[in-house]
């Protein structure tokens, strides 16, 4: 299995020299085995997996953590999704405000977008995808948990070929710990997750709490990998403010709590 980051940014698209050891983009990863993709969220990262590929017929499944602007905004820049020949499957969790369907159809209308979601010719499912039970996608295993974010979110533990990933993004801890999330990775390859705040800026003591914005520490995240003896955890949502010696300094501080830590970098590929 192969990981390959695409946008490892949070909240929204950043750029300028001071950023461009991480990379700007937000969420997205591809992750591969056997021939077959396996796209985890649509943020801007999206636009740049796309751009890679460019515009010729691409068979792939895009499974959706939820859906706040910065984990969707790259569909609708998805050069593969405008290809008549595409087979792409399109996954999330249904909530009370509607599925993965409605929320990419409502960011491509008037007044926010020109064109809309039937231009994606090569979308041709769109599946609601139940919070915890596990499912098939080609050759990978998915297990989903429910977690703690403003709308929902789910984090995934993703298996193939005998190795495994969880990408828990967008959660956020509280305080304690969320056992479910330890439960889902116990034993992992690779644990990707949310590292957005110092415990400093989590608390209000380097500008407003953050309480309640539903985003975890690099502390908890170590922390986590720690307690589920993951094989190497990746720092990740990373704050659109931190630049790359910020980002650096975090991954320092990390390693000295889980030392096999690094800090997701746009572009960077994963081998499991």
């Amino acid at each position: 299995m192969k990981v390959t980051f695409w946008g490892v940014r949070g909240s929204i698209a950043v750029s300028g020299p001071r950023f461009a050891a991480t990379g700007g983009n937000t969420t997205c990863l591809c992750v591969e085995h056997e021939g077959e993709r396996l796209v985890l969220d649509g943020g801007t990262g999206l636009r740049a997996l796309g751009e890679s590929l460019g515009f010729r017929p691409l068979r792939a499944t895009l499974l959706f953590t939820h859906l706040h602007w910065d984990h969707i905004q790259g569909v609708p820049f998805f050069a593969p999704a405008f290809h008549p020949d595409s087979d792409l499957t399109f996954m999330g969790v249904r909530r009370d405000t509607g599925g993965l369907r409605d929320a990419l159809a409502l960011q491509m209308r008037p007044p926010q977008f020109p064109v809309g979601l039937c231009a994606l010719v090569g979308a041709r499912r769109f599946v609601d995808v139940a919070p915890a039970e596990p499912f098939e996608v080609g050759p990978f295993r998915v297990t989903p948990c429910e977690q703690d974010h403003p709308d929902g979110v789910v984090s995934y533990r993703v298996e193939a070929g005998g190795r495994s990933l969880v990408f828990a993004t967008d959660t956020e801890h509280g305080g304690v710990l969320d056992r479910r999330l330890i439960t889902l990775s116990e034993g992992v390859d690779l644990l990707v997750h949310d590292a957005q705040y110092t415990p400093d800026e989590y608390q209000g003591r380097a500008g407003p709490p953050r309480r309640g914005w539903g985003h975890s520490t690099w502390a908890e995240a170590a922390g986590v990998a720690r307690a589920a003896h993951v094989g190497r955890l990746a720092l990740f949502h990373h704050d659109p403010g931190r630049d790359d010696d910020g980002v650096a300094a975090l991954e320092a501080r990390a390693q000295t709590v889980f030392e096999p830590t690094f800090a997701a970098r746009e572009g960077a590929t994963v081998a499991l």
